[in-house]
């Protein structure tokens, strides 16, 4: 049980690490100040780590949302077979845990947005 836990605790860091690289690469000075010639567009580099870090905060923060989805389901499941009247709390957690995904899809949403 406690290997369980350490990689519930690493992959909730390892979502969170992503959207905070995600949000640095968001406003990184130097790859997207304002072009100086007015038909200037991003450099290249820039585009390319920008589309990087959308699909790196989105993805981890994925698999971060289904790993806890999957544990807070089935201890749901359990719950709920032994207390039917819990169902309404334990629908709560487990829309908590989705909620991940939706941070990184906002996170991604937010980058690609200032890319463009």
């Amino acid at each position: 049980m406690k290997n369980r836990l350490k990689l519930a605790i690493a992959m909730t860091v390892l979502s969170a690490v992503a959207a905070a690289a995600g949000s640095v690469l968001l406003w990184w000075p130097p790859a997207f100040a304002a072009p100086a010639a007015a038909g200037a567009s991003i450099p290249v580099e820039a585009l390319n780590w920008g589309f990087i870090s959308a699909a790196v905060a989105t993805g981890l923060a994925a698999l971060g949302a289904g790993w806890a989805v999957a544990n807070v389901g089935a201890a749901a499941i359990g719950a709920i077979a032994e207390k039917p009247e819990l169902f309404g709390r334990l629908l709560i957690l487990v829309g908590l845990a989705e909620g991940i995904a939706i941070y990184g899809l906002i996170v991604s949403i937010l980058i690609l947005n200032r890319l463009g």
